[in-house]
Formats: C-alpha cells, structure tokens, sequence
C-alpha cells in the first residue's frame, strides 16, 4: 500500500534485530562521540592558537574538522534515541533536516578533500610559487565552494527524494534517514531517484578520486626527485595520511550509494553507514595528529603554555 498523503513520521529499525548489539553500540557511540567532538576540537584550537599552523593547509583541515563535528552531530542524537529503548520513530519534518543536513555535510566533505589535494599538490610540486598561488583569499574561496556544492546537492537530492511515493508502513531498515533507504521504502518508480543518484555518485565521488590520484600522481613523481631525505619523509607522512582519509571515505560512501536496491547493501548497508558516519570521523584527527610531527610539536607546545600560565 501507498500512503500519498503527508506522513506523519517514520520508523528506523536500525539494529532492533539485535537488541544485544543496541545496547553495546549505545555506549561505543557516546564513546566515539566525545573522542570525535575532542580530536576535532584539538585540531581547530591549535591550528588556531598555534601562529606555526596558519598556513593552508591546517585551514582546510580546520575545516575537515568542523565538518566531521557536524556530521556525526547530525546522526549520534537520532542513533542514541534508537539504540536506546523500544521506540525507534522519527517525525517527518526531523527526518528532512537529518537527510539535508547530512547530504549538505557529506557532499561538502568530498569536495574539501578534493581541495586539500590540490593544495597538497602546489606545496610539493611547486614549493616556489606556494604561497603566492595559495593566498588567503583563494584559500577562503576554494572553501566556499566545497560549501555551496554541499548546500546544493542537499537541496537537489533531498527535494526528489521527498516526492517518493512511500509505502504505508513508513518502515526504514536504517538508524537514520538517507536516500538509499528512503529509495527503497518507495513503492511507485525510482528510475529518476535512483539516476540522480547516480549522477552525484559520478559528481561527488568518482570525479574527486579520480582528481586526487591525478594529483597524486604528480606528488609521486615531485617526491622521487626531491634531494632531501627528510623533505621526502614529511612529504609522505602527509600525503599518505590524506590518502587514508580519501579512501575511507570514498570506499564506504561509495559501497552504499553506488546500488541503493542491491539486496546486500538493503541487508547490510547500515553497517557501512555507520562506520562512515562514526568510525571514519574518529579514525580522522587520529590519523591527523600521530602520524604529523607539526600537529604533534604544536600540541605540545600549547600543553605546555597551558601549565606554565599558573605559575606567572
């Protein structure tokens, strides 16, 4: 049956099959929560505080910061409410800011990484001329973008995913609302819903990838020239540690948007949801600080000032 009428809500069954796993997932999740809100938190301050960090770089990556802050703030809440206890019910209009909310952040994230490649890319293949390409103002305008290309691929998915006609029982097999399972919630046709989904799979993450290996392509070819050992070894450590996050992220986003009706992915693609939208945001300022001396020594350094104020 199809309820064409304005719904009142929907029910995300999540994990409801495994009312063990709820319980332990509940406290993993406020667990990995804190330590995502204070990895990130510790980038953007000192990449703030720290006048050595205010080069580009640590700008973009303040940014990767506050996004990975808002994406997993978007799902937790809903995930802890439906972890929690037997009602696992969202209203409609929640379920249409998650779903924006997240699309907007999520797409915004890939075209960040895409940018920090490029900035990768000047600062390795063109040390000379870095600081004068990568000038604040481009900085905050290669921003921007990644930005407005979030806002609009939420406010273009998001509309035609809401004018499904959903089957009456408003039953999804997630833990929060995305197209995928909203896509096969529907009863009528999906052919539009799922092409356009196709096209920003295409736009939002084969196009990047296939931008940041191109770039890193070059980056290889720079680093087998480089004279100095150690230019080479800090060159390596932070591309390689870009690349980690790239491949994270593009392989489980990729996994669960690429087939929205595959009968693997309708059974189990929640578990890829919630390794990119938990896991992947952890594993990030992780990734970010013990492989990178510069964040390393700035944290440090910041620790240290912080003990030395009472003293004075």
């Amino acid at each position: 049956m199809i309820n064409r009428s304005f719904p009142v809500g929907f029910v995300l069954l999540g994990f409801s099959e495994w009312p063990l796993l709820e319980m332990v997932l509940f406290w993993i999740v406020i667990l990995f929560y804190i330590m995502i809100v204070f990895g990130n938190l510790t980038i953007i301050l000192i990449s703030f505080m720290d006048p050595r960090l205010h080069t580009p770089m640590y700008f973009f990556l303040s940014n990767l910061s506050v996004l990975e802050i808002c994406f997993t703030t978007t799902s937790v809440p809903q995930m802890l409410f439906n972890l929690w206890g037997p009602d696992k019910s969202i209203s409609y209009a929640g379920c249409v800011i998650q779903l924006c909310v997240f699309l907007c952040l999520g797409a915004t994230e890939g075209v960040l990484l895409v940018v920090m490649a490029f900035d990768r890319y000047i600062a390795i293949c063109q040390p000379l001329r870095y600081t004068i390409i990568m000038h604040p103002p481009l900085c905050w305008k290669l921003a921007l973008i990644a930005w407005l290309s979030g806002v609009m691929e939420s406010l273009i998915q998001s509309s035609i995913t809401f004018q499904l006609p959903f089957c009456a029982h408003h039953h999804l097999d997630d833990f929060l609302c995305e197209v995928p399972a909203l896509i096969r919630l529907a009863c009528g046709d999906t052919s539009a819903n799922e092409w356009q989904m196709t096209v920003s799979a295409v736009v939002f993450t084969i196009v990047p990838v296939g931008l940041i290996l191109t770039s890193y392509g070059y980056i290889a070819k720079a680093i087998g020239k480089m004279q100095s050992e150690e230019g080479r070894q800090k060159a390596i450590a932070t591309c390689s540690s870009h690349l980690i996050v790239v491949f994270m992220f593009y392989g489980t986003v990729a996994i669960v948007y690429t087939d929205p009706k595959n009968h693997f992915l309708s059974k189990h693609g929640k578990f890829f949801t919630f390794f990119y939208t938990i896991v992947t945001p952890l594993l990030n300022p992780l990734i970010y600080t013990l492989r990178n001396k510069e964040v390393k020594n700035a944290l440090r350094r910041l620790l240290r000032k912080g003990i030395s104020l009472p003293e004075k």
